[in-house]
């Protein structure tokens, strides 16, 4: 059941290590055996409690040795500095998965980390087109990545994928793009051209809603 009121309406990002597709949605294991990447959102509206969100950004980067059911994961949570005291707590209570249903994002999380690294506080520049698939995210001397259509590798036409997941427990439907990745803080790795992902989601203690 769901342990708190919490709701976070925004635009999701997910880019990783892996090739075009993400083989993780498919229960598959990563294209190369191991798992990095990050993942997460601008809030367009949101609250836990009485405590509002709105236009907040929160992201965590991950690296898993194996396939993201094998566990022995390591996380670093990465919150927009302009957030408040209360903000920050809020967060990190949807976050830590104890404010959610069994089976959910955040307790998925909960159970395959083993190694929480020490949250970072820092501005955020965040750029999103779902559309478009293109987008920008900036964190200082922690994290670069920038979002492109994939394209045609004959016309060098921007090309076109929509994954659909209706059980799924980051999104219901994002665009595929393509990715390049930066990350400089605890858990450091690059990438040029890899997968990604663009959605609009609602995140329920229940949940994706929408």
């Amino acid at each position: 059941m769901a342990q708190a009121d919490w709701r976070l309406e925004g635009e999701w990002i997910k880019n990783c290590n892996c090739a075009f597709g993400c083989p993780c949605d498919f229960n598959a294991r990563p294209t190369q055996g191991s798992c990095k990447g990050l993942a997460g959102m601008r809030i367009t509206k949101g609250h836990f409690g009485t405590t509002n969100l709105d236009g907040l950004s929160f992201f965590v980067v991950v690296s898993f040795p194996g396939a993201l059911h094998e566990g022995n994961g390591q996380l670093q949570p990465i919150i927009e500095e302009r957030a408040s005291p209360a903000q920050r707590e809020a967060l990190f209570g949807i976050m830590s998965g104890q404010n959610s249903a069994e089976g959910t994002l955040f307790h998925i999380f909960s159970l395959i980390v083993t190694t929480m690294h020490d949250p970072i506080f820092a501005p955020v520049t965040f750029e999103f087109d779902k559309a478009a698939r293109t987008a920008r995210l900036v964190i200082p001397g922690v994290l670069e990545t920038e979002v492109e259509p994939i394209k045609n590798p004959v016309t060098g036409a921007p090309h076109r994928i929509r994954i659909v997941m209706p059980e799924g427990f980051e999104h219901h439907e994002g665009e595929v793009a393509s990715a390049n990745i930066r990350s400089n803080g605890a858990i450091k790795f690059e990438t040029t051209g890899s997968h990604s992902t663009l959605a609009n989601v609602v995140q329920t203690p229940d949940g994706v809603a929408a």
